[in-house]
């Protein structure tokens, strides 16, 4: 059965978003100079292989997945050489059908969870996939971002930033993919349900804080990617950015 990303032009969507592309890149490379060991990675929703290098470096084996097989084609393609490399077409939610139970130290996850409505139930299959004391990286679009709280309070939604509910934008944002939800989420709710699928939160990012069009155009990539690894900690407190991203580890079972 064709998957919603198999028909449509992923990496023409990074054309002129090189900002987003390596704000995400540092975070993950950020993220991981606080795990201490690392054998084998699994990436869900991997898609043509684009963060590849931000993590390859650090495992002996690599799982890429990704429910679109043009996608995973074309990730083949990217790290032909990379011999460590195995490529698995499946959904989130079929994952742990695929793959043995608690054999990943490292299970990444970046632009999924805005795809993802029961949230509860696809953190429970990445705790399986994880070994005791396995972590997960975990990006999120961030529905508290400052651009959307100042449009809410603008209209005279005062409570928008305490209010925990997930927003579906996917009749604005999916026209690439009309049968897909577009969610964003608080990011209080997520990680109280990471915590009930039995995670510990280590480390938070706030990221793309300064993404801009007007921007884009005036300064540099490099001077904007120098501002923004200044910035993602501390306004990871007020959660700032549209993109979050988590590192948290899963606890040990006695």
């Amino acid at each position: 059965m064709p998957a919603a990303y198999d028909t449509y032009d992923y990496p023409a969507y990074w054309d002129n978003r090189e900002y987003e592309h390596k704000s995400e890149y540092y975070a993950i490379k950020t993220l991981l100079d606080k795990i201490p060991h690392i054998k084998t990675i699994i990436e869900i929703g991997a898609g043509y292989g684009r963060l590849f290098s931000s993590f390859s470096y650090r495992a002996k084996k690599i799982i890429l997945s990704d429910p679109s097989a043009s996608s995973l084609s074309l990730a083949r393609r990217k790290i032909a050489n990379i011999k460590k490399t195995v490529f698995i077409q499946s959904s989130l939610e079929n994952l742990h059908n695929r793959l043995s139970g608690g054999m990943s130290d490292l299970v990444i996850m970046v632009r999924v969870l805005h795809h993802i409505e029961d949230t509860q139930k696809a953190f429970k299959v990445i705790a399986k996939l994880l070994k005791n004391d396995g972590y997960f990286i975990l990006e999120f679009a961030n529905k508290g971002h400052l651009k959307a709280t100042l449009k809410e309070f603008i209209k005279g939604n005062i409570t928008f930033r305490i209010d925990i509910s997930p927003i579906d934008k996917s009749r604005r944002k999916s026209k690439k993919n009309k049968s897909l939800p577009f969610i964003n989420y608080h990011p209080d709710e997520i990680t109280e349900q990471l915590k009930n699928a039995g995670f510990t939160v280590v480390e938070k990012l706030s990221v793309s804080n300064i993404r801009s069009t007007f921007l884009k155009k005036i300064v540099s990539t490099a001077t904007l990617i120098d501002i923004e690894k200044t910035l993602q900690k501390p306004l990871s407190y007020l959660n700032f950015g549209p993109s979050i991203f988590i590192l948290a580890k899963k606890h040990i079972i006695s």
